[in-house]
């Protein structure tokens, strides 16, 4: 029944830790509180990415360098999409989802 929930609504789990996550998030400091919504929104936009793995890394990474001082673009760099984008690189994405099911819809509708 569970399998069941989790297909229809997502994990619970997964919902619980996104809440811890985003609950962390609103603690940073303005600057880098900015900067992770921004980063969120590229990256659930642009990414494709199917877990929550790389905003853990992210919220972790910007709590420890919030704590040492650090200025946000100190870790980010100035170009923030190129670090986003190695944030998820290796990552799961949804298009990976679609390009294997592109491949195996039309190996199974010529035969091979």
């Amino acid at each position: 029944m569970s399998k069941i929930i989790d297909t229809i609504i997502g994990s619970v789990e997964d919902k619980k830790q996104w809440r811890a996550i985003e609950k962390r998030a609103k603690s940073l400091p303005h600057d880098y509180r900015i900067a992770y919504n921004e980063i969120k929104h590229y990256l659930w936009t642009s990414s494709g990415i199917t877990t929550i793995d790389a905003f853990r890394v992210l919220i972790d990474l910007f709590e420890d360098s919030a704590a040492n001082g650090r200025k946000v673009l100190e870790i980010t760099g100035d170009d923030v999409a190129a670090f986003c984008d190695e944030l998820v690189k290796g990552e799961k994405t949804y298009f990976e989802n679609l390009r294997k099911k592109l491949n195996n819809n039309i190996a199974k509708k010529i035969g091979k």
